[in-house]
């Protein structure tokens, strides 16, 4: 025992200072793409052609956050340098449409709309979620898991994961929503009571990520369950998770 508060002493607060402080990430993190539309050449269709989850269009570029599974083929498929990564770990967006970059947006901050005041009063400080892995990998669960540990503590914001979803104020969906899963993520939603919210975690649970198409899978959260937050990634780092997560509270750049 003496060894072990010894060896915590030694380690000191290791929960990390966000959002208070910015995230200290490292260079080679791959957080928000971004494009630059006048670089593409006419015609050229090589990142298209590269991207495994269709996130990519041109005449004129654009590129889908919401089906993008981050990997860096598009990069280095364009001959031309119009597609880089940042080390941005904003993510997540209130509209499905927010995801799409090109134009005016290719550069432009993703939006998250703070919930009105009555949702705020109701989960602004105490949100309990049931997580619903509608045929994922388990690569956003895992991140989703990682969100209890010490370093980032979703507990201290008031907010936890539930077991059953009648003490649940929400869902979190990830996975593409197989279609054997389907009548499950369904009678979940039923069963949690309202108001309630929804947030889709991951390419796969907003669009169908590398499964869309498949006749086994929905291809994402269906349409006539409205999503309150969508946030982007495959998977998405903790603090992406966090960040959409409290914006959409108003515990971040929303009103107090």
């Amino acid at each position: 025992m003496s060894s072990l508060i010894l060896t915590r002493w030694h380690q000191g607060k290791r929960t990390a200072g966000f959002p208070a402080t910015p995230p200290d990430l490292p260079e080679a993190f791959r957080g928000r793409p971004e494009i630059d539309v006048s670089r593409c050449v006419e015609g050229c269709r090589a990142c298209v052609e590269a991207c495994p989850s269709g996130a990519l269009q041109t005449d004129p570029l654009r590129l889908d956050l919401g089906a993008c599974v981050f990997c860096p083929a598009c990069v280095e498929a364009c001959p031309t340098g119009a597609i880089t990564y940042t080390t941005s770990h904003q993510l997540a967006a209130t509209r499905r449409a927010s995801l799409v970059l090109g134009g005016a947006a290719a550069t432009a901050a993703l939006q998250v709309e703070t919930l009105g005041r009555e949702m705020r009063r109701l989960f602004g400080r105490s949100l309990r979620l049931r997580q619903v892995s509608a045929g994922g990998c388990n690569g956003c669960e895992a991140e989703l898991t990682a969100l209890g540990n010490v370093v980032f503590d979703l507990s201290r914001f008031g907010i936890q994961f539930v077991a059953s979803p009648r003490h649940a104020d929400g869902l979190v969906i990830t996975g593409p929503v197989t279609r054997n899963m389907e009548l499950a993520l369904r009678k979940t939603y039923a069963a949690v009571p309202a108001p309630k919210i929804v947030i889709a975690v991951g390419a796969c649970a907003i669009s169908g990520g590398v499964f869309a198409g498949s006749p086994a899978v929905q291809g994402g959260v269906p349409d006539d369950i409205p999503v309150d937050l969508y946030i982007a990634g495959c998977p998405p780092h903790p603090l992406t998770l966090l960040d959409g997560i409290l914006r959409l509270l108003g515990r971040i750049g929303g009103e107090p």
